[in-house]
């Protein structure tokens, strides 16, 4: 019992920094952006505290009711942006994990360049990308057109209709080795016995996928899909890079619209505001996410 009290405590000592650190450097600005949300500042009560009065809940409800109301359409873009890309994300890294996963000539080093896309710095990816899309001299219009496949090179970013469509393969592209890596620890954790059991039991390698595979990785799909909305809702570099939110709002996220309030338009208030309502709905996925981890542990 003793040596339990010792241990108990030797691990709250340990901890105890990184909790420090988290008050500090997370606690405290989340609580002060939350403050600010209520109050009325701008660039002109900025420096005059006396002129900061508290507003309520006026913030939130101009940000969705307002004339020229974006938050609304920033939404609904982001959650366009993060389906779309955690689809093709999911699906090509798992087809990826089921490859690389088998042991062949050069597989190791095929990994390994698939990785370069996540260790590339975002902002760099941001700019192949953009110089890619480019509406003259871009390599994607050069590709179409010697194909045949248009006539014309294509406005890829100055297009309402495409942007959003440009910001989603590179985003794509960016986190498919994040995907595939998660799920390839997954694969590595199921025993050699099980497929060699259902092998001598005539399992196909359909029935083996489905019933097999992905029921044993289902906490690593949890994991990397949870993660992978996470990740993907909050993204700006990226967007930021290539459309800067254009055209015409078409590629606008809840983190470039809430950047734009603050720092270009000074509306600090507001833009708090903005970034807690993204800070709330990634709030509500990640108490998701723990309650899909706590009843998974409760069946087994």
């Amino acid at each position: 019992m003793k040596n339990k009290k010792i241990r108990i405590r030797a691990g709250f000592v340990f901890a105890l920094p990184a909790a420090i650190y988290m008050l500090i450097f997370v606690g405290y600005p989340m609580i002060q952006n939350f403050i600010l949300s209520f109050k009325n500042v701008d660039v002109y009560t900025f420096a005059d505290t006396a002129q900061q009065s508290f507003v309520g809940f006026a913030n939130y409800i101009e940000l969705f009711e307002g004339e020229d109301s974006i938050l609304s359409a920033a939404i609904v873009n982001t959650l366009v942006f993060t389906v779309v890309s955690i689809f093709f994300q999911f699906f090509i890294g798992f087809g990826l994990a089921l490859l690389f996963s088998k042991k062949f000539k050069g597989s190791s080093f095929f990994r390994g360049v698939t990785m370069i896309s996540w260790l590339l710095p975002v902002t760099v990816a941001g700019l192949l990308f953009k110089f890619m899309f480019a509406s003259k001299g871009g390599i994607i219009n050069q590709l179409f057109l010697s194909l045949k496949l248009i006539d014309a090179p294509m406005e890829w970013l100055l297009d309402p209709k495409l942007a959003m469509a440009a910001i989603i393969v590179a985003n794509i592209w960016i986190g498919i080795p994040f995907n595939m890596m998660l799920l390839i620890t997954g694969l590595t954790t199921i025993p050699e016995e099980i497929y060699e059991s259902s092998r001598l039991d005539g399992a196909n390698k359909r029935q083996t996928l489905f019933m097999i595979t992905i029921p044993m990785i289902r906490p690593a799909i949890m994991s990397v899909l949870t993660l992978g909305f996470v990740y993907t809702f909050k993204v700006f570099d990226l967007a930021w890079v290539m459309t800067k939110g254009g055209p015409v709002n078409s590629t606008e996220l809840v983190s470039t619209y809430a950047y734009k309030l603050s720092f270009d338009q000074f509306q600090f208030s507001k833009g708090a505001a903005a970034a807690n309502i993204l800070f709330l709905i990634l709030f509500v996925v990640g108490i998701f996410y723990i309650k899909l981890i706590n009843d998974e542990e409760e069946v087994m």
